[in-house]
């Protein structure tokens, strides 16, 4: 999941609606629910969602959702830890070695490379970040799926 989809669900994106709020908060709350988090085994992910959410838990759903997180890490059920080889030219090796992905988001990669370094083809979740829409098609080609929760913010 990226991390502006608990951004979003804080309220901490200027350009997300009142629904598309509610589908992050929605789907935070159904990940902790039903789905188990993927995480990378360098802590890339977590490192990231530190930075830009709370270990308090407070203010927002994302912030909660990132005190789950930490406080769950370790339990299967909620979480799984993926091995991740970092790389120097692509990021890591398990992202794609295609050229049609050479613009994708250095900082995005981990999510792919987390992706499908599990074998078990989850989806990716974006609320406001449109380097995913651009790059659906070519991540599809490599069985990265991205389920885009707030598709009016992506370009038409």
């Amino acid at each position: 999941m990226d991390t502006n989809v608990a951004i979003v669900a804080n309220g901490m994106t200027e350009q997300a609606c009142p629904r598309c709020i509610s589908a992050c908060i929605d789907k935070l709350s159904q990940v902790r629910q039903e789905c188990r988090t993927l995480l990378d085994d360098k802590r890339e992910i977590f490192s990231e969602y530190q930075n830009k959410l709370s270990f308090s838990g407070q203010p927002g759903p994302g912030d909660a959702f990132f005190k789950w997180l930490w406080e769950n890490q370790a339990v299967e059920r909620h979480c799984r830890i993926v091995p991740i080889t970092p790389d120097e030219d692509r990021g890591f090796e398990e992202f794609p070695d295609d050229s049609c992905l050479a613009s994708f988001d250095r900082d995005d990669r981990k999510f792919v490379a987390v992706a499908l370094a599990s074998g078990s083809n989850p989806k990716v979740f974006n609320a406001s970040d449109p380097g995913w829409w651009r790059h659906r098609e070519s991540l599809g080609k490599h069985n990265v799926e991205v389920a885009f929760l707030c598709p009016e913010l992506m370009p038409q």
